[in-house]
């Protein structure tokens, strides 16, 4: 059966020829802010970096994500030097789009090399669903939509992921997978998010015995130990040296930002400000105050301080700790029973934690749920039944980035034929499970994904039609949003069902 499907690297190849096509297409500021990150990291000595703010896209990366920056700027002096000159705000010459939309192709290759090793990694009877899941994750369109058109390097970042989730199945690679996740935070520190489990399972299946709790492994313990605080020293001691740690705070966590990012993450804030919008014309009927300063705020979810009419304010603080208190519960179960594939629907479900009640979430970071998930998804009929709405949300949730005409047949064709391929290759793959199905799971799920065709064609044409260009513009996002974090929340779940019954 396995012949069936193409090779990873043939995918790859078909891919990037498409990939290659999408060069002129639409950029988000994403684009100006690494192309500013180039300059600064080209230009200015290394103890500058993270003060420079000529533009307002200043440096808000870790470390080791400008020593990549730095490195790349040594190329892009060879394809056009004025792009790597500071005060060119917003260049955008071909050359350089060139060369950025290029490097992305390139650096994805890890994720390429990553998903071959996951696929070799896996036990010969569950290769062929290995090589399907890893095939949806080389062509998910959350990677084409969030990379390749708006621009990001997510596929480096998740390959890297990838291969630190791989290393972490065998005994004899534990260390390599905790000193690999660990460069990996000093990339991007998103995966903070998926950090405490990371530090469970490695504490409990690398450090401690796994006869006895009571029993710690010394020799692991120092060798682990050295290498994380070596690499984080390696890539924070030249600005501890220089005291700028403070400095590197502030860029890295921006907390003053409010509790809604502008595209609503899919999330349980979404949902929550949809229910205080719809409450605000009811209120006077309920005896309810309406908080008239929050209106605007309300409508538009724009960055900044989030405001609710109706409904209580939300402080970081409460975001903090029920974040904390959802990744404790599947993690609890990882100390008991530290095997890959519990590690895996940990880490997965401490990113959806993160996401579903985290502070100023990005939408972009459903994709830290689905890339973990996808590569447990089709391990049987119930991992599947939970994963199917999340698929749909996910990447349903992703339109909004991409709001210009030319875009829209691209996103919208590309994720359905994305949809309806895998999910149907996964319905007829996925074994059955030992345990009972979900029945409101499964009905859940048929009806949601019934929905998300005419939702869609509703927000991307339907509305306009309606109500003119520039009228009610929150409306479709506000749906879109509130729309798939029903799904990410109903997807979560249903996976917590299936991670405690397992």
């Amino acid at each position: 059966m396995a012949d069936l499907y193409p090779s990873l690297a043939q995918t790859a190849v078909v891919a990037t020829a498409f990939k290659l096509l999408l060069f002129p297409a639409y950029k988000s500021t994403d684009f100006e802010v690494h192309r500013n990150w180039l300059a600064i990291t080209h230009s200015l000595p290394v103890k500058e970096w993270y003060y420079e703010k000529t533009s307002e896209w200043t440096l808000d990366y870790p470390p080791f994500f400008a020593a990549f920056e730095w490195l790349l700027s040594q190329a892009a002096s060879y394809a056009d030097p004025m792009m790597l000159v500071v005060q060119n705000l917003n260049y955008d010459s071909w050359q350089t789009v060139y060369f950025q939309r290029a490097t992305v192709i390139l650096s994805e290759l890890v994720l390429v090399f990553a998903l071959d090793r996951f696929v070799k990694s896996v036990p010969l009877a569950s290769k062929h669903l290995a090589h399907i899941s890893s095939l949806s994750i080389l062509l998910s369109p959350g990677l084409l939509i969030i990379d390749h058109i708006h621009f990001q390097y997510n596929g480096f970042l998740y390959g890297i992921l990838v291969l630190s989730i791989v290393l972490a199945r065998k005994q004899s690679t534990l260390l390599y997978s905790g000193i690999l996740f660990a460069i990996l935070l000093c990339f991007k520190h998103i995966y903070l998010y998926l950090s405490l489990a990371y530090f469970v399972y490695l504490l409990r299946a690398y450090c401690l015995d796994p006869r006895s709790i009571f029993r710690p492994r010394v020799g692991n313990i120092i060798k682990l130990g050295v290498s994380v605080v070596g690499i984080f020293i390696a890539a924070f001691g030249p600005f501890a040296y220089w005291n700028q740690l403070l400095q590197l705070k502030d860029r890295l966590f921006p907390f003053s930002r409010g509790l809604c990012h502008a595209y609503w993450a899919p999330n349980i804030w979404a949902m929550y400000s949809f229910t205080d919008r719809v409450l605000i014309p009811l209120a006077p009927r309920l005896g309810l105050n309406v908080n008239h300063d929050a209106l605007s705020s309300v409508t538009r979810g724009l960055v900044g301080d989030t405001s609710f009419a109706v409904l209580p304010e939300v402080t970081k603080e409460q975001t903090f700790a029920l974040t904390f208190i959802l990744q404790l519960l599947p993690l609890i179960k990882l100390w008991f029973r530290p095997d890959w594939d519990t590690f895996v629907g940990a880490l997965t479900l401490c990113g959806y934690a993160s996401f579903l009640f985290g502070w100023h979430v990005h939408e972009k970071a459903v994709l830290l749920i689905i890339i973990p998930f996808s590569l447990i998804a089709i391990k049987d009929r119930r991992y599947f039944g939970a994963f199917k709405p999340l698929a749909v949300a996910g990447h349903v949730s992703l339109f909004p980035l991409l709001f210009t005409a030319a875009e829209f047949p691209i996103k919208t064709v590309y994720t359905i034929l994305w949809l309806v391929l895998f999910l149907f290759v996964f319905d007829h793959v996925a074994p059955a499970s030992t345990r009972p199905r979900v029945f409101l799971l499964d009905r859940f799920s048929f009806f949601y994904i019934t929905v998300a065709i005419p939702l869609i064609v509703y927000c991307s044409l339907v509305h306009q039609l309606i109500f003119g260009f520039g009228k009610y513009e929150f409306l479709p996002l506000m749906f879109m949003s509130s729309y798939s974090a029903l799904g990410v929340v109903g997807s979560w779940v249903g996976f917590m069902v299936v991670y405690f019954t397992a």
